[in-house]
């Protein structure tokens, strides 16, 4: 492909992945946005939840400074403890009231979009009744998300049996009942993440076709499917890290289906998203691995 990537589609980071030590000390939050804001190649920033009122208002003002686009990243509150897709109502409705929070903070971000994954997976017992309280979870979050100028509520793919062994996991399923939700609520969507592909057995056309009508938001990263190395499972390390799962090759076919399913088109009246997700391991810098992230990009693109 000759084209720019900037033609067809907005590169992102997940911020908080790329700066990990932003989740024990957001006082690191600003000065590692602005690493990412001065970097003209990214055009979108993910992040997490951020406590103070005024240090959101300085995220904002700075990515607008910079003309980058804000994501708002719910993943990490989910991962915290929260559980959309409860059981017991008063836990499920402890979420919600968190997760609705999380929505106003995104909105005082300026961000464009609020994304989650479900909780964890409660059995095939409970499957079926877990489900049903993610898909009204996710109606009521998308109606209350949809009065902050039609924010979009975007629910992330996870593997059920590995890592995060969420209950939203094998691709087509979601899709299933992202469509139902869709129905009620037309600003939700689903996001699809490479490094997750290896932890649910699935392939870039299985995943993107099942995906293709609902799919809104990409992350791509790496996964190692080796129980026992250290970083196993969905710890995203670096492209091309030995015994991962994804590198130049894979990327360029994940590229390639995502063209074939339309996500990304000439014409688009508004680029997409694919942010990188990637973290650093133990003695690596950010900079390094999203430099890293960056070339595997550009050689995947050239095979595209």
């Amino acid at each position: 492909m000759y084209t720019p990537w900037s033609s067809y589609f907005r590169l992102g980071v997940v911020h908080f992945m790329a700066y990990p030590e932003v989740g024990k000390d957001e006082s690191r939050m600003l000065p590692t946005i602005a690493q990412v804001a001065a970097d003209a190649d990214f055009e979108v920033l993910e992040t997490k939840g951020v406590s103070d009122s005024a240090l959101r208002k300085q995220i904002r003002q700075l990515c607008e400074a910079a003309h980058l686009d804000v994501a708002y990243a719910a993943q990490p509150l989910v991962l915290g403890g929260l559980n959309p897709n409860s059981l017991d109502e008063d836990q499920r409705q402890k979420a919600l009231v968190a997760l609705k929070a999380g929505i106003d903070e995104a909105e005082e971000l300026g961000a464009e979009g609020f994304a989650l994954l479900s909780g964890p997976d409660p059995g095939p017992a409970q499957r079926a009744a877990g489900l049903a309280r993610l898909e009204e979870s996710l109606v009521d979050l998308s109606k209350y998300a949809a009065g902050k100028n039609g924010m979009p509520v975007i629910l992330e793919v996870f593997d059920r049996d590995i890592d995060k062994k969420a209950i939203a996991g094998p691709t087509a399923e979601v899709a299933a009942l992202a469509r139902r939700i869709r129905e009620q609520a037309p600003n939700f969507g689903l996001m699809v993440d490479l490094s997750h592909l290896p932890l649910l057995s699935e392939t870039p056309a299985e995943a993107l076709s099942a995906a293709a009508d609902t799919l809104v938001h990409i992350h791509i990263g790496n996964a190692i499917m080796d129980a026992a190395h250290p970083f196993y499972g969905d710890q995203h390390p670096r492209f091309g890290v030995p015994g991962g799962a994804n590198d130049v090759a894979e990327l360029a076919e994940f590229l390639r289906e995502l063209f074939r399913i339309g996500y990304l088109a000439e014409g688009r009246t508004e680029r997409p998203i694919i942010s990188f997700e990637v973290k650093p391991l133990p003695g690596e810098s950010s900079e390094a691995v999203l430099a890293g992230a960056k070339r595997t990009l550009k050689a995947a693109w050239a095979l595209v």
